[in-house]
């Protein structure tokens, strides 16, 4: 499993899930991979976005939106009702600020994202448009939650995919074997 410079992993999800995933499980504990201003920079620099000088009020306004993010992605794979203020703060980024796409040509031709905003919230309003184009779209139906043990991250199933990672994958396998070691080894041998 690769890791973002800020140690929050990165699986190869859209960018949306990828930044819910920026909570993650170690030795079973939520851990925060959005830990500092520092930390959000090198993560939305990992994934492409222009962002330097970012700031505490940047950070709280990712973690924010990260929360909802991560509220409507449970209540996706759970089967629950959506949290309506959740819906509404990630509506609100994707609307924070206008957003448009450029072509430019040098080195080669490639498209930009440009907006009326600062880097972070530009980012954050992408980041949130995402999280509507799959939450409102047909990816909604292939989000899944981890069932590793302890995992907590969410990634889009392409059918055949039964965990967030091979690392997850090894987990549960040794667990049920384990499981099974340990069940027949307290069951005793066989009466004869």
């Amino acid at each position: 499993m690769q890791r973002s410079a800020g140690g929050a992993p990165l699986l190869g999800e859209p960018v949306s899930i990828e930044f819910a995933n920026t909570v993650f499980a170690v030795r079973g504990r939520p851990t925060e991979g959005l830990e500092s201003p520092l930390a959000l920079e090198q993560w939305l620099q990992d994934k492409g976005f222009a962002a330097d000088g970012v700031t505490a009020g940047d950070l709280d306004a990712a973690r924010e939106l990260r929360t909802a993010i991560r509220a409507v992605a449970a209540a996706v794979t759970e089967g629950r009702e959506w949290d309506a203020q959740a819906v509404a703060t990630v509506n609100a980024y994707a609307a924070s600020t206008p957003r448009w796409r450029e072509l430019t040509v040098e080195p080669e031709p490639h498209v930009v994202e440009q907006s009326s905003g600062g880097p972070v919230e530009t980012a954050l309003g992408i980041i949130a448009d995402n999280a509507i184009e799959i939450f409102g779209g047909p990816s909604r139906a292939h989000l899944r939650g981890c069932p590793g043990p302890n995992c907590i991250l969410y990634f889009l199933t392409d059918g055949r995919r039964e965990w967030c990672s091979k690392t997850c994958g090894n987990r549960a396998r040794a667990a049920r074997h384990y499981a099974r070691t340990r069940q027949a080894t307290e069951s005793g041998p066989p009466e004869r």
